[in-house]
């Protein structure tokens, strides 16, 4: 069997290159891959497209990328709690994708499955369409438009979760499952982070989010932060 396993971040993430298209996995704060992101500061790729479901806050998770003006491209669904961000995107030294947060999960779903494209009728009618092939289909005896979008091609994957084997099987814990599992499969090369690396055949089968065959490389982070973007106290 090939030996995925790796030592650290720095050995997993050692050959992303400058322009590379790199899929994070996470909600918000939750779930993100924080070791693979410091190693990617550390060595200063630069000229990123990430494809990530928000884009961190100024001082953690993909912000810290941004402060170092390391990505070109952002392709997000939610980016209202980085000012970096902002003050990037505004003054054009980022160039940013804002899609739907469900084109953004099928389109990593489609390239998982090997679909080139998908139809959608989000964003139909909306500047999301613009140059974009629209086609009018009958479905569930309703005809109407649906707008065409790419499946992912990236290089890269990277995620995190809670407890992964030898082989690359993975378990998430609650909301670190909304984007990991299918960013997963639609990277050509899948990194996976664990909080806690276990022997092949310790997992059980019936719990696994994802299969260790979209995996090529895992290794156990340290060190975890886990910040919450915002904490609210009931008095």
């Amino acid at each position: 069997m090939i030996n995925k396993v790796v030592t650290s971040a720095d050995e997993a993430i050692k050959d992303i290159q400058d322009g590379m298209t790199i899929l994070l996995g996470g909600f918000g704060l939750c779930g993100i891959p924080e070791n693979c992101i410091a190693a990617l500061v550390k060595k200063g790729v630069k000229d990123l497209t990430c494809v990530s479901n928000n884009a961190g806050v100024d001082d953690f998770g993909l912000g810290l990328l941004l402060q170092k003006r390391q990505i070109r491209k952002m392709i997000s669904s939610y980016v209202g709690e980085n000012a970096e961000f902002e003050r990037q995107m505004l003054s054009g030294e980022l160039e940013v994708d804002l899609i739907p947060q469900g084109t953004l999960a099928t389109r990593c779903l489609a390239a998982g499955y090997g679909m080139p494209a998908i139809f959608t009728p989000a964003g139909v009618g909306t500047e999301i369409a613009a140059g974009k092939e629209v086609r009018k289909f009958n479905f569930n005896g309703e005809e109407k438009d649906y707008l065409m979008e790419m499946a992912f091609e990236a290089n890269f994957a990277i995620v995190k979760a809670w407890k992964g084997d030898s082989e690359g099987n993975l378990i998430y814990r609650h909301t670190a499952r909304n984007f990991n599992p299918m960013m997963a499969m639609a990277g050509r090369i899948t990194i996976a982070e664990v909080e806690e690396l276990v022997p092949l055949g310790e997992l059980d089968p019936d719990q696994i989010h994802t299969p260790g065959i979209y995996v090529h490389r895992i290794f156990q982070g340290k060190d975890y932060e886990k910040r919450i973007e915002q904490r609210t106290v009931l008095v």
